[in-house]
């Protein structure tokens, strides 16, 4: 029994995503790999293979390359085959290549082992560029070597699985499977770049931060916990790049960027995944405003040098990255989405007005709470369009410098694109004092059964004291923001491998 395409294309597919009789499907595939070993063709044996050329390159460049000879190499996906010639289609990281074999070009012993190679193995292919009588660009196979056997059969349609979490559990064969999903991760990685690039443009300086920290500070998340024998401490997983980068400029070090992971035991959903990429950066001498100007600049460069637009597709609609971002207060929202005006309300007012429009709180929970808790359920799903949503209140912004004007609220804005928060940025506060005041509040909360709350972090005061100059700072979700630009609706779809139950 000789396993093809139709031969897979037949088969039932399980729940994982493999046929029900792929046992009996390996097991000819690894006699068909004992009988190469036997005969001396081990193909795993092969160390390196000729690939100077990719499918895409010679797409594009047809016209120059047109009869002249190339090498390239990846996996065989298709097979047509009309007896003393094939066309196989092979894949690589750029798309696929149609390939012309036949056995007056390559030989009747290697037509013969080439014939029995399967779906799925992976190829060098050494020939002339050429385009078929039906006009397709294409390679015809002087030579053509195994590079590695593949032991699994392939499924025929992965988009089509029962079980839609076999594609993150298995990305490996998502990857292999569908081009859009290799598409969405080279777009993430030239997400990066370009961010890297632009900051670079305008002298800042990449660092590196701890991920094990003894006070996991800088956001309102619960940190995992871990234990270093050596030290016989218990540290955190980092949840924030925040507080050691504000170190950083105390040091003199005035532009600083990382981006890193960082880790909050928090839940899953489609917006959420415990382990995260996120870009901060720290900037001396500035404040909110200059971080607006730089993360307007940021979004609209990063979109125009990956996409090639500043219109990009989301869902149903098209956010627009070329009008100037619209500014409202959070205030200012809630008033709009919600019709409560909390300029004009004391804290009881505040609390009638929750209970009246179904606003749960608790009795630790104060006025900029409540603030924040109508802002996060009346107006959030309508900022679509790039929108800055400024000066949040101080209950809910600890490390963010007071409005001198109005020391309820912060310096502070957060940037919503689709209903989602892109970014968070502030004043820092650098007055050493104040900063001891707030963290003295934030123990209050942990104290009350607040899991999120900020530790007072000691070191971080003592750097605050040797003088920290007006700094504005920002974070910057990068998987929230691969997913606008890749109109990727599921954070799984932009991880490689998100966070999964074990089955």
């Amino acid at each position: 029994m000789r396993e093809d395409s139709d031969s897979l294309n037949n088969a039932v597919l399980d729940e994982s995503g493999q046929a029900e009789d792929v046992n009996e499907l390996r097991q000819i595939r690894v006699d068909k790999l004992d009988a190469l070993k036997s005969a001396g063709k081990n193909p795993f044996a092969v160390t390196t293979a000729c690939h100077n050329i990719s499918s895409a390159v010679i797409t594009a460049g047809f016209d120059e390359l047109e009869n002249t000879d190339v090498s390239l190499c990846g996996r065989i996906m298709t097979r047509r085959d009309m007896g003393k010639a094939n066309f196989i289609d092979v894949h690589d990281r750029e798309g696929r290549m149609q390939v012309y074999v036949r056995v007056d070009d390559i030989g009747e012993e290697t037509f013969a082992e080439f014939k029995k190679w399967d779906i799925g193995d992976i190829v060098e292919v050494k020939g002339f560029v050429f385009r078929t009588r039906r006009g397709e660009i294409s390679v015809h196979a002087k030579n053509i070597r195994l590079l590695s056997k593949s032991l699994l059969p392939l499924p025929e349609k992965f988009h089509g699985l029962r079980d839609t979490d076999t594609r993150y559990r298995r990305r490996y064969v998502d990857l292999i499977i569908n081009p859009e999903v290799r598409k969405t991760f080279i777009k993430r990685s030239l997400i990066i770049r370009e961010i890297r690039n632009r900051l670079d443009e305008q002298g800042f300086i990449e660092v590196e931060t701890p991920m094990l920290v003894p006070n996991a500070g800088g956001a309102a998340a619960r940190p995992f916990t871990t234990h270093h024998n050596s030290l016989d401490e218990d540290l955190f997983l980092r949840i924030s790049l925040e507080l050691y980068h504000k170190r950083l400029i105390v040091g003199g070090l005035e532009r600083v960027y990382e981006i890193g992971r960082v880790f909050r035991n928090e839940g899953l959903s489609v917006r959420h995944n415990p382990e995260f990429t996120l870009l901060e950066l720290y900037q001396a001498y500035t404040d909110y405003t200059g971080m607006m100007e730089l993360v307007e600049d940021l979004i609209r460069t990063v979109a125009e040098k990956v996409l090639g637009t500043l219109t990009v597709p989301y869902g149903d609609t098209e956010i627009d990255f070329s009008k100037p971002f619209e500014k409202l207060t959070m205030v200012e929202a809630v008033k709009k989405y919600a019709g409560v005006d909390f300029n004009a309300l004391d804290f009881d007012a505040a609390k009638k007005a929750a209970k009246e429009h179904g606003i749960e709180f608790e009795p630790r929970h104060k006025k900029g709470d409540l603030l924040n808790f109508f802002f996060e359920q009346y107006a959030e799903e309508h900022l679509v369009q790039p929108v800055f949503i400024l000066d949040h209140p101080v209950e809910t912004s600890p490390l963010a410098k007071r409005k001198p004007q109005n020391p309820d609220y912060t310096e502070r804005f957060e940037l919503f694109i689709t209903g989602r928060e892109i970014a968070n940025a502030f004043s820092e506060l650098n007055d050493p004092i104040d900063q001891r005041e707030r963290f003295d509040a934030q123990e209050a909360l942990f104290a009350a059964g607040d899991e999120e709350a900020n530790r007072t972090d000691e070191d971080f005061l003592t750097a605050l004291e040797y003088g920290m100059p007006p700094t504005g700072g920002i974070g910057i979700g990068i998987d929230r923001l691969t997913m606008l630009l890749t109109d990727s609706h599921s954070i799984r779809d932009v991880l490689l491998f998100p966070t999964m139950k074990r089955l």
